[in-house]
């Protein structure tokens, strides 16, 4: 308006009328010019609206902790819940999750829940999660699945390791136990899953008396008793997967393995004191 009116002499009950606006409120505006906390907060819609735009699926606390832990920007959640709703960002809706899990209908072994729910860990290695999910990809008219097979330790959230296969089957959880293994050798935690069928068989069994380790399992349709694991699989697919169509195999198995080394270095969590999995787990290491 002030540039219409000045240069082009348009006048100003006309702007204020089109534009829907009080003649008073135009030049209190003008009296008034923007305070120095609305400017800070133009310039701070600039760098959440750029977050948003790599990330859409941060809502405004996890938007604020990559302001503060990234870009040393120090912000309350009011303020950037504020500029969000100004400016209509909004993180995706979480879809709701999808098992692939297959029991066995003549299981080896059965343990108990041992866990019970206890998701928290004084220190790394004291308890693992395990789980696998699928994951689609369209070739043409053809549906493909690869599996994702992985392994959580609940003190810092991190994955120990993962292993991607074609087929849901004994190889891809063994390899990935042995992996697990390779990489923690002195870990001798208690390791959680649910009933699937890998996990029931005596080959698994064998593996886990043998590195010194007590099985847990989830009770039979109580997917919350391994909660923090369906947690990692909602966060990763809400967040790479369902906002991507795949139509070649190598692509999907490229976005998977890049997704978790993110969510290992790069991804922030409050329950870890805003750090990530990583940075959390070395500064355990460094104390200890």
């Amino acid at each position: 308006m002030k540039e219409l009116s000045s240069d082009k002499r348009y006048p100003i009950d006309k702007l204020c009328k089109y534009l829907n606006i009080t003649r008073s409120a135009y030049y209190n505006w003008l009296k008034h010019p923007e305070s120095n906390n609305e400017l800070q907060n133009e310039t701070l819609s600039v760098e959440i609206q750029k977050i948003h735009k790599e990330h859409p699926d941060m809502g405004y606390r996890r938007i604020r902790d990559e302001l503060d832990g990234h870009k040393g920007i120090h912000v309350n959640d009011k303020r950037v819940l504020r500029i969000c709703r100004k400016y209509d960002i909004k993180s995706n809706i979480k879809w709701k999750p999808k098992s692939c899990t297959r029991g066995d209908r003549n299981p080896d072994h059965i343990a108990k829940n041992y866990l019970h729910r206890d998701f928290h860990a004084d220190k790394p290695n004291e308890k693992w999660l395990t789980d696998v999910s699928e994951f689609k990809y369209y070739i043409g008219n053809e549906v493909h699945k690869i599996y994702l097979s992985a392994i959580l330790d609940l003190y810092d959230r991190r994955i120990v390791t993962f292993k991607i296969s074609d087929h849901n089957d004994n190889p891809l959880v063994m390899d990935t136990f042995d992996e697990a293994v390779r990489l923690e050798p002195d870990a001798h935690p208690l390791f959680h899953s649910d009933r699937g069928f890998q996990y029931t068989s005596a080959q698994f069994r064998t593996r886990l008396k043998k590195h010194h380790m007590k099985q847990s399992m989830s009770r039979v349709a109580h997917c919350i008793d391994n909660g923090p694991m369906e947690g990692f699989w909602g966060i990763l697919k809400r967040e790479m997967y369902y906002c991507q169509h795949f139509n070649d195999r190598t692509a999907l198995i490229a976005a998977i393995t890049d997704y978790i080394n993110y969510y290992n270095n790069q991804r922030l969590q409050r329950k870890l004191n805003v750090m990530t999995p990583m940075e959390y787990h070395n500064q355990y290491i460094k104390v200890a």
